[in-house]
C-alpha cells in the first residue's frame, strides 16, 4: 500500500519562506517604533541644557494646524541703544502659558530647560521649553 501525503499536513516550501519574511519585517518595524519611542522620551526628558533669561515678554500664541503648541518671544536688551535679540520658546503647560498672558508687555525672568533633537514639531517648534515664569517689572 502507498501513501499519499495529505493536503493538510504538506507546506509549500515558498509559504514558510514567505513566512519568516513577513515575520522578520514585522519584528523590525516593532523594533523600529520602539526605537524611536525610547528616543522622542529620552529627548523630551533629558536636558541638555537649563537656565534662566530676562526681558521683555513680547508674544504668546497657541499655534498649529494638527499639534497646538503655546509659542513665544522674549526680547532681550542687554544695552541701551543695541538691537534687542528675540528668544523663541515653546511653553509645554497651559497653566504657564495662561500666566503669561497676563504678563505680556512686562518684565519677566523665564526657567527653560533646552532639549536638542525633539523629531517633531508636536512638542514644540523651538528647543527651548519654558518652565515657568516670574513678573520682573514693568518696562
Amino acid at each position: 500500500m502507498t501513501q499519499t501525503p495529505s493536503s493538510s499536513s504538506a507546506v509549500p516550501a515558498g509559504r514558510t519562506l514567505m513566512q519568516r519574511v513577513r515575520r522578520t519585517l514585522l519584528m523590525f518595524a516593532v523594533a523600529s517604533l520602539l526605537l524611536l519611542v525610547g528616543y522622542t522620551w529620552a529627548s523630551l526628558h533629558v536636558s541638555y541644557s537649563d537656565g534662566e533669561r530676562a526681558g521683555v515678554l513680547q508674544k504668546i500664541s497657541h499655534k498649529g494646524w494638527l499639534c497646538k503648541t503655546w509659542e513665544g518671544e522674549l526680547l532681550l536688551t542687554p544695552l541701551a541703544g543695541t538691537v534687542p535679540e528675540k528668544f523663541a520658546f515653546t511653553v509645554p503647560s497651559a497653566a504657564v502659558a495662561q500666566n503669561m498672558n497676563t504678563l505680556l508687555g512686562h518684565r519677566v525672568v523665564v526657567t527653560y530647560e533646552q532639549h536638542r533633537g525633539v523629531p517633531t514639531t508636536c512638542f514644540g517648534e523651538t528647543e527651548y521649553f519654558v518652565q515657568g515664569v516670574r513678573d520682573n517689572g514693568t518696562p
